[in-house]
């Protein structure tokens, strides 16, 4: 459903409801019927997006994966306010289950308090980092407990729990049930013989213990109706068959709590408090949580697209969906996926002492250093290798030399003395009749006039890596077009001259015009420092605006004999390696 120019569902008052018989079917004709109404209901009185991150386990301290996440998001997010939409983007932790009761005992601390204490970390990171998150939801919150006993009370209600007995494979480590199939035999440290998650790795115990279920099994056709109707809801492509493929098997049902006497940190059942409800049904519902619910959802939740890492794929893209059809909710209208980081070509573990912390990072290469660099190297359907030699060479060449390099050439006084947005001469660019302009210029021209529709269309997709593979290029044609030129060679005290170098530092700058704009998704302080710095205001630089060269095409334009702002230094700084070579391993202390 991602298109260049995106169609968002819009709020409104949600108009297809389930029946509430608990005694319907999942498998009969009317509840299907209805269910397909809820899922292709769609309202357009409002240009509604939100976006949301996995709320993060608060276990240990934020690592670069879970910047990564955030990133993408706030990037779409910025970019949905750019083009004029009402964007809601949420972020949080979460907080409840069985590895966070016993790291905080561990840790000597009352679950609460150990809680707290780790959600601020996040949140300093994302502040640190320019995150704008409009909502920063805990799974503590009272708030999100009534989200989550009303939700638990509806799908109750319809029949879809019911008290069973599991007895099967599960990993604290994952705080999830696996089959059979899913469990492998290992060797731990001591030699010893253990059964493991083939997925994670993480050791897994048999465990036995009376609880509820949820009916899993009875969603498995409808999924497979949404997937095949909607077949860009799951994006990348090869996420999307992955999810697939799980279907072409029978689901088994669904524990969703847990013995109170086993854990007590969670959201007891209600009207049963010697049951809590299972993390993830808990955790998932914070989407719902944000969006209003069970009251005032409606405007969000037709909105809803998610931001998740490939290895919590299964959660959102086949248990969420089952919960929401369950409850009679509209699913989420997009999933993006993005893979894993690892560390010199390795997996980031404590025990090879290659974890990178990103506020430390993002210290030494600066905020919009490291957005920069997450965004321009991540491919969302394959592993990416982080190292802090390539931050630096990227940061150098992309940044401090070639957008900075462009900036300084066409601001310095030596060129533009007068520090304004000169004329442009339209006579030194006719195509066909003899202009100073040659066949690369118009190639130029061409490339960053379609640059905003290239770039949209790869942020729709969330291929951000390619819309600044498009930009970076034209960038380098920009200054191809200004060293083509040389204008510091031309002579001034020729009137024509003076109007060619004029017209060559009026197309620079309008490139950087565009350039600027189109950056501040992904690097919002130097893109504010490098419109600020052209003199374009505020409420000139959104997406509307993006209208290049227009004096080329006949139009007044508005910046033309325009003052340039203030000069606030070098765009991006030069990166040495030496200081870069300083960095140690991360050694904080994961409790």
């Amino acid at each position: 459903m991602r298109f260049p120019l995106l169609f968002v569902t819009r709020s409104c008052k949600a108009v297809h409801r389930l029946q509430q018989n608990p005694f319907l079917s999942p498998n009969s004709a009317p509840w299907r019927h209805q269910r397909i109404a809820v899922l292709t209901h769609q309202c357009k009185d409002e240009r509604s997006y939100y976006i949301t991150t996995p709320i993060f386990y608060v276990n240990a301290s934020p690592h670069l994966g879970h910047l990564y996440s955030v990133v993408i998001a706030d990037c779409l997010h910025k970019y949905k306010l750019l083009q004029g939409f009402n964007s809601k983007f949420s972020t949080g932790t979460d907080e409840h289950g069985l590895k966070i009761q016993q790291a905080a005992a561990a840790a000597g601390k009352d679950a609460l308090t150990f809680c707290t204490d780790v959600s601020e970390r996040f949140k300093h990171l994302f502040d640190s980092c320019s995150i704008s998150y409009t909502d920063y939801i805990r799974t503590t919150e009272q708030r999100h407990r009534q989200a989550v006993e009303h939700f638990w009370s509806v799908l109750w209600n319809k029949g879809l729990i019911y008290k069973g007995r599991y007895e099967g494979w599960y990993s604290t480590q994952d705080e999830s049930f696996l089959t059979p199939s899913q469990v492998g035999d290992a060797m731990d440290s001591s030699g010893k013989e253990i059964k493991v998650s083939l997925e994670s790795g993480h050791k897994v115990e048999w465990m036995k213990e009376e609880n509820y279920m949820f009916r899993l099994s009875a969603f498995r056709s409808q999924l497979l109706d949404w997937l095949r109707g909607n077949p860009r809801a799951i994006q990348p492509e090869c996420f999307y068959q992955a999810v697939l493929q799980w279907l072409q098997h029978d689901l088994p049902d669904l524990s969703v709590s847990r013995q109170r006497s086993r854990l007590q940190w969670g959201i007891s059942v209600p009207d049963d408090p010697e049951q809590t409800i299972y993390v993830w049904l808990d955790a998932l519902v914070n989407y719902l949580t944000v969006a209003g619910y069970p009251d005032n959802h409606d405007q969000w939740w037709n909105a809803a697209h998610h931001i998740v890492g490939k290895d919590i794929l299964k959660f959102h893209a086949i248990y969420w969906p089952a919960f929401l059809l369950g409850a009679g909710l509209p699913l989420p209208q997009t999933i993006y996926v993005h893979s894993h980081w690892t560390a010199g070509g390795k997996k980031m573990s404590k025990s090879l002492g290659n974890v990178v912390d990103p506020l430390q990072r993002s210290q030494t290469f600066t905020s919009d250093g490291m957005r920069y660099f997450l965004l321009r190297q991540g491919v969302p359907d394959s592993d990416c290798d982080y190292t802090d030699h390539k931050v630096l060479k990227l940061l150098n060449a992309e940044l401090a030399d070639s957008l900075g390099g462009l900036l300084n050439r066409c601001t310095a006084p030596a060129l533009n003395p007068a520090q304004v947005y000169p004329s442009f001469c339209p006579q030194s660019f006719l195509r066909e009749q003899g202009g100073r302009a040659v066949v690369e210029d118009y190639h130029m021209l061409d490339a960053v006039k379609s640059l905003p529709a290239v770039v949209e269309q790869h942020y729709e997709s969330m291929h951000v890596y390619k819309a600044l593979e498009a930009i970076t290029a034209c960038v380098r044609q920009t200054n191809g077009f200004v060293q083509r030129h040389a204008p510091w060679k031309l002579d001034l005290k020729n009137s024509k001259d003076q109007q060619w170098l004029d017209t060559i530092i009026h197309v620079s700058l309008e490139c950087l015009r565009i350039y600027g704009t189109l950056l501040q998704p992904i690097v919002p302080e130097i893109s504010n420092k490098l419109l600020s710095r052209l003199g374009v205001q505020p409420s000139e630089r959104s997406w509307a605006a993006l209208n290049f060269l227009p004096r080329h095409q006949g139009l007044d334009c508005p910046f033309e004999g325009r003052a340039l702002g203030s000069n606030s230094g070098v765009l991006f700084s030069r990166l040495e390696s030496q200081n870069v070579d300083k960095q140690k391993p991360n050694k904080r202390q994961y409790n």
